[in-house]
């Protein structure tokens, strides 16, 4: 059985950091592509940042410079550090594993993936 577990988040004032995590078992995590998305209330869920199978790595262009997803395939981990943290970043954040073949795409849209966390939420003051 697939679990993924977030963690990591909290409420922080502007500018502050924070490093989410995302623990993952029943996976064979070296062939999954990984995912960042979050929601804030009352809007869809986005694409945050994305990191594939041989660790290339997109990001959102909302986050870009400021957000750095990595992975550690031997911890089966997936990782999202965050830097100079806006109130816009305040949301819901998830963690989605991806099956994937080729291992240097990473897919945007959030119906792509096959496993979700059940997320941890960021909140960040002004």
């Amino acid at each position: 059985q697939v679990q993924m577990v977030e963690s990591g988040g909290g409420l922080v004032q502007t500018g502050a950091s924070l490093r989410l995590s995302c623990e993952t078992s029943g996976l064979s995590f070296s062939n999954y592509q990984m995912g960042w998305f979050r929601q804030a209330p009352g809007k869809e869920r986005e694409f945050v940042a994305g990191v594939s199978r041989r660790g290339i790595t997109i990001y959102a262009d909302s986050v870009k410079g400021r957000f750095t997803v990595s992975k550690d395939d031997a911890k089966m981990a997936v990782y999202l550090q965050m830097i100079e943290l806006k109130p816009e970043d305040t949301a819901v954040y998830f963690c989605a594993a991806r099956w994937s073949v080729p291992v240097t795409t990473v897919e945007r849209t959030s119906t792509s993936y096959h496993y979700w966390g059940q997320g941890t939420q960021v909140t960040v003051s002004s």
